[in-house]
C-alpha cells in the first residue's frame, strides 16, 4: 500500500510479506493509520477528519495479487476493472471536504464496490470485534458463522416463514384492531352505493340533460328562428308576392342553363348554382322538420330539471360530474366487498397464523439441532487453539438454552414447551470458559482474567480466520492484555496460521513480532508526521533493535539485545 497525507502518515509505502507481517512502533507513530488506510481500501467509511491538516485529500493505494478466476478478480471485470499483471489496483481518495472516491482496475467504481470486494479478500479481528464478542447476540453470530451452511440453510428458511409470520401477523391486528372504524367505513359506502343506485345515473347524463334543458328553455325563440329562416329559403305559401331564395337561384340557374353549351366555364358556374338550390332545399326541409318537432312543454321542462337536481345532488357528494360518480360507486363497491369479506379473512388469516407457529417450531427446533450439533465442533476448535495459547487446561463449551414463557401465544412450541423466539430462531448462546479443571464453567466474560480474556478472543478470532475463505487476516492488537510465555504461544500460533494465508498482525508485543517473516517499523520524523522512509523493512540489526526496544524501552541494552536474539531464534525453530 501507498499512503499520503492520512492523520500522522505524510507519504509512506506499506510492503506486506505473503507471510506473516507484523507492523510495530511506539504508541501514537502510526501503526493505527495502517489498519486505517487498509479499511478505507476496503470500503470503510471515510472521514474527512483523517485527511492530514494542510492536504487537500488523503490518498490511499493497493496492489493486491490474485488469480484471475478469484471472486475478487471476476467481481472487479464485471464492474469494468482490469487486473495488471495478475494484480487489482485498488485506490481510495478522501477529500478535506468530505467527498470520497474509488477507483479499482483503473475504473472509477462506487465505493459500496470495495466493500463487496472486501468479503473476498480480509478479514480483520481487531479489539472492537473482541469486545462485541463478549454479548451474547455476536456469540450466536459467531456460532453460525462457524458452522456454515449447516446452520444458515435452516436459518434461511426459518428466517422466511418468521417474515411470514409477522406480516400475518400485522394484518390480523390491523383487521382486528380496527374493526369498528371499518365497519364505519362499511355502512357508509353502502349508503353511497344505495343512494347512487337508486338514482340510476347513466353515462353522460348531467351533459345530455343540460342541453336538454337550454333547448327547452328557448323553445319559443328557437321555434320562430328556425321559421324565420325557412320562410327565407322556401317562401310564405300565403304571401303569394314573396321573394325566397330558392326562387331567386332557381332563375339564376335556368338563365346559366340556356347559354351553358356555349361557354364551358359558366357551364361550370351554373353547375355550382344547382348545387346551391339543392343545398338550400335540403336546408329549408330541415328547418321545417326542426321547428315542427320542437318541444316547449313546460312539464318536460320541468321534468328535466328536477332529474338535474338529483343528480347534482350526486356529484356534489361523490364527484364533480356523473362519470366521476359512476368510478366512485365501482371503486367503492370493491371496497365494500374488501370490509364485507373481512371476517372471513380474519378466519383465514388465523389459520394461516397457527399453521406458522408450528412450522416455526418445528423449524426452530432444526436450528437448535443444527447449533448443538456445530457448538461441540467450534467449543473443541477453540479449545484447541487455548492449548497452543498456553491455557493447556482451559476448556470451552458453548451453552444453547432457551427462555420458557408464560403462553403460548408468546412464543413458539419447541420440544414441548412455549418459548420466546425471533427472526433467528428460539436459541440464546453464550460461550462458557472453564480456566483450569475443577473450575465450573463461566460466561466468558466472568470467568477468564485480562489475558486469558485477550487468548480466549483470539482463539476464536483463530478458529473463525481458518472457517473464512479469504487469503489475508489481519489482526489489529488483539493481543492486548497478554504477555511473557502466553505471549510466545500467540505468536507461535499466527505464525503457524501464516503458512495457509497472508497475516498482517499491528502488535506491541516483541514475542509476536519475532514470529513474523516480515516485520515493519512506524517512526515518525522530528516534525512529527510518517514520509516515505518512516515506514521500514527491518532486518538483522535493524530488527534486533527495534525488539530490543520493545521488550526494554532500550534498543542498545546489551541484555535487551540478548533476549531479542534469542526471541528470533526461537521463532525460528520453533514454529
Amino acid at each position: 500500500m501507498r499512503i499520503r497525507s492520512l492523520g500522522v502518515i505524510d507519504d509512506a509505502v506499506v510492503e506486506l510479506s505473503p507471510g506473516f507481517t507484523a507492523v510495530t512502533g511506539e504508541t501514537g507513530a502510526g501503526k493505527t493509520m495502517v489498519v486505517t488506510s487498509l479499511g478505507l481500501l476496503l470500503g470503510g467509511r471515510a472521514d474527512p477528519a483523517l485527511v492530514r491538516i494542510g492536504a487537500k485529500s488523503a490518498v490511499v493505494e493497493g496492489r493486491v495479487t490474485m488469480a484471475a478466476t478469484a471472486p475478487a478478480a471476476v467481481r472487479a471485470e464485471e464492474a469494468g476493472a482490469e487486473l495488471d499483471e495478475g494484480a487489482l489496483l485498488i485506490s481510495r481518495t478522501v477529500s478535506a471536504e468530505g467527498r470520497s472516491r474509488a477507483h479499482v482496475g483503473g475504473r472509477s467504481v462506487p465505493v459500496g464496490l470495495l466493500g463487496e470486494l472486501a468479503d473476498d479478500l480480509v478479514a480483520v479481528h481487531g479489539q472492537t470485534d473482541q469486545q462485541g464478542l463478549l454479548r451474547p447476540a455476536r456469540q450466536r453470530e459467531a456460532l453460525d458463522r462457524y458452522a456454515g451452511d449447516t446452520v444458515a440453510v435452516p436459518l434461511a428458511k426459518y428466517a422466511a416463514a418468521h417474515r411470514r409470520l409477522r406480516a400475518v401477523v400485522t394484518e390480523l391486528d390491523g383487521l382486528t384492531t380496527l374493526a369498528r372504524e371499518r365497519s364505519q367505513e362499511a355502512d357508509l359506502l353502502r349508503f353511497g352505493l344505495d343512494e347512487i343506485a337508486a338514482a340510476e345515473p347513466q353515462p353522460d347524463e348531467d351533459t345530455e340533460l343540460a342541453a336538454e334543458a337550454e333547448r327547452l328553455g328557448h323553445a319559443e325563440a328557437l321555434a320562430s328562428a328556425a321559421s324565420a329562416a325557412h320562410t327565407a329559403l322556401a317562401g310564405n305559401p300565403e304571401d303569394l308576392e314573396s321573394v325566397d331564395a330558392a326562387t331567386l337561384v332557381a332563375g339564376a340557374h335556368r338563365a346559366l342553363e340556356a347559354v351553358r353549351s356555349h361557354d364551358q366555364e359558366l357551364s361550370a358556374l351554373a353547375d355550382r348554382l344547382g348545387e346551391i338550390g339543392i343545398l338550400m332545399a335540403d336546408v329549408a326541409g330541415d328547418l321545417a322538420g326542426y321547428a315542427d318537432g320542437l318541444d316547449a312543454d313546460p312539464l318536460r321542462l320541468a321534468a328535466v330539471e328536477e332529474r338535474r337536481a338529483a343528480l347534482t345532488h350526486l356529484t356534489r357528494k361523490y364527484g364533480q360530474d356523473i362519470a366521476a360518480v359512476l368510478a366512485w360507486s365501482e371503486e367503492s363497491a370493491a371496497r365494500l366487498a374488501e370490509l364485507d369479506g373481512d371476517d372471513d379473512r380474519i378466519g383465514g388469516l388465523t389459520v394461516e397464523r397457527d399453521a406458522l407457529r408450528a412450522e416455526l417450531g418445528e423449524l426452530a427446533q432444526a436450528l437448535t439441532d443444527a447449533r448443538t450439533a456445530s457448538a461441540g465442533r467450534f467449543a473443541d476448535a477453540v479449545t484447541a487453539e487455548l492449548a497452543e495459547l498456553a491455557m493447556p487446561h482451559a476448556r470451552v463449551s458453548v451453552a444453547i438454552r432457551q427462555t420458557e414463557v408464560a403462553a403460548e401465544t408468546e412464543g413458539i412450541e419447541v420440544g414441548g414447551r412455549a418459548v420466546a423466539y425471533g427472526p433467528t430462531g428460539a436459541d440464546e448462546v453464550e460461550l462458557l470458559l472453564a480456566p483450569h479443571p475443577g473450575a465450573p464453567p463461566r460466561p466468558i466474560a466472568k470467568g477468564a482474567s485480562g489475558g486469558e480474556l485477550s487468548r480466549v478472543m483470539l482463539a476464536v478470532e483463530v478458529v473463525f480466520a481458518g472457517s473464512d475463505p479469504v487469503p489475508t487476516y489481519l489482526f489489529d492488537e488483539v493481543d492486548a492484555g497478554v504477555g511473557g510465555k502466553a505471549a510466545v504461544e500467540v505468536g507461535r500460533r499466527l505464525a503457524r496460521l501464516a503458512r495457509s494465508a497472508q497475516v498482517v498482525v499491528v502488535t506491541h508485543l516483541p514475542q509476536v513480532a519475532a514470529f513474523a517473516d516480515r516485520q515493519l517499523l512506524v517512526e515518525k520524523t522530528h516534525d512529527g508526521s510518517v514520509t516515505r522512509s518512516g515506514v521500514t523493512v527491518l532486518e538483522g540489526e535493524e530488527r534486533v533493535r527495534e525488539l530490543s526496544r520493545m521488550l526494554a524501552g532500550q534498543e542498545d541494552s546489551e541484555t535487551a539485545r540478548a533476549h531479542a536474539e534469542e526471541l528470533l531464534e526461537t521463532a525460528r525453530t520453533g514454529r
